[in-house]
């Protein structure tokens, strides 16, 4: 599959915390942690769960970053 998004990070799925309608899914890129929410329905379309390794896309025009 072709993407036109550059930034695709490869991890694996180390949490997923299921909530009413999205779910909170935690992937461990090469010891970082990155957090995606998606919906419970692109879940069980993608059939992810815990140990599967998955590509995050992330298209975005800004990334904010902020420190105290």
């Amino acid at each position: 599959m072709k993407l036109s998004a550059r930034n695709q990070l490869k991890g694996i799925v180390k949490e997923i915390k299921m909530g009413a309608i999205n779910a909170k899914v935690t992937i461990d890129i090469n010891g970082q942690m990155l957090t995606s929410v998606v919906t419970i329905d692109a879940i069980e379309d993608l059939g992810i769960k815990v140990g599967d390794e998955v590509t995050s896309v992330i298209k975005s025009s800004s990334v904010m970053l902020m420190v105290d």
